[in-house]
């Protein structure tokens, strides 16, 4: 199907979607309405993608509940997708394909639906060895960990990374970024546990509840400090992260509890350290494509690896307001929309 740059050519298959007409007070107020109707290709660079699992973030929950003062209504949710082509370019339909973006599900109509609308840029090749479910998976977990350590530097050999909150699925997949490109990583827990996600190498372990952080980073690294922190948590590890850094260390920061935290400016210059702030909200489909396939040779030779895709963690598009609940009760699962299954 070639569409001229100028028409708006509808879609022949109707699609049905999760709708959000207004944003919801909170959770337990969100009961998305699930249509069905036209889908509408406005430019030749567009392509429909019938999405066989949509992944739900944190991101998608607090867009619907107003926490997202730039997320438009009405809107279909849902960032990350994988699928196949059915209509666009001739060259993409029939291509198995995933992807995620800033502006699917915020300021666009998203993937928890049986079909979305992407332009090309953003559609990536699902690697053979993937399952739709795991592809769809990678998407905003992943992106946000390389593009942090892409503004900070990307780690290396004699790098060492410490990773506050690294058993969250950012944190997972920045562990797995991490020891992929051969740096040393230290993981922080808030209780007695192992690291639970995949790593080429081992991923050591600080447990808050019974250690102090910065005083155990610098035991583990003779004194020198963290060439990196990244903190997926916020405010609750910013002093801590602020001590264990070296001369010239960086931290990332991705997200936050309580927005206002004490800063020592005379340990900041004098450590020579800086901070990346990092918001994927920001990235269009098309610069997301871009950082996805930065990370398709880790995936294609198994240095990195999808997050496990568990049954109970799969739901119906009739059903995406319990998925929404999975992930605000901070499901250790990764949560997908598997819209076929209600077809």
């Amino acid at each position: 199907m070639n569409l001229a740059a100028s028409a708006a050519v509808p879609f022949e298959t109707p699609a049905t979607r999760a709708r959000l007409l207004a944003k919801a007070t909170d959770i337990h107020s969100l009961a998305p309405a699930v249509e069905t109707g036209p889908l509408v290709l406005k430019s030749d660079d567009e392509a429909v993608v019938r999405v066989h699992a949509a992944a739900v973030n944190p991101s998608d929950v607090k867009a619907a509940t107003g926490l997202m003062p730039y997320a438009v209504f009405p809107r279909t949710p849902g960032r990350d997708f994988a699928g196949t082509v059915v209509a666009g370019p001739s060259g993409l339909v029939g291509k198995e394909v995933f992807g995620s973006s800033g502006d699917l599900g915020i300021r666009r109509d998203g993937s928890h639906g049986t079909h979305v609308i992407v332009p090309q840029g953003g559609l990536v090749a699902k690697p053979a060895g993937l399952s739709f479910a795991e592809a769809a998976g990678i998407g905003v977990p992943f992106v946000t960990a390389i593009e942090g350590f892409r503004r900070a530097g990307l780690p290396g050999e004699g790098d060492v990374v410490v990773i506050m909150g690294v058993n969250g699925k950012v944190g997972q997949a920045a562990a797995q970024i991490a020891t992929w490109r051969g740096a040393r990583v230290i993981g922080v827990v808030r209780r007695p546990e192992d690291y639970a996600g995949h790593s080429v190498a081992r991923v050591e372990i600080i447990d808050v509840s019974s250690e102090d952080v910065a005083e155990r980073v610098m035991a583990l690294t003779g004194g020198r400090g963290a060439t990196i922190v990244f903190n997926t948590v916020g405010d609750p590890y910013f002093a801590a992260a602020h001590k264990s850094l070296a001369k010239l260390g960086r931290q990332i920061l991705i997200a936050a509890i309580n927005p206002v935290v004490d800063f020592n400016i005379f340990e900041f210059y004098r450590g020579r350290h800086s901070y990346h702030g990092i918001d994927t909200l920001a990235l269009s489909c098309a610069e997301t494509g871009d950082v996805l396939r930065e990370l398709l040779p880790g995936f294609e030779n198994g240095a990195l690896k999808p997050f496990a895709v568990t049954p109970d963690a799969q739901f119906p598009l009739d059903r995406i307001a319990e998925a929404y609940g999975a992930v605000m009760s901070s499901s250790r699962d990764r949560v997908f929309i598997m819209p076929e299954t209600a077809l």
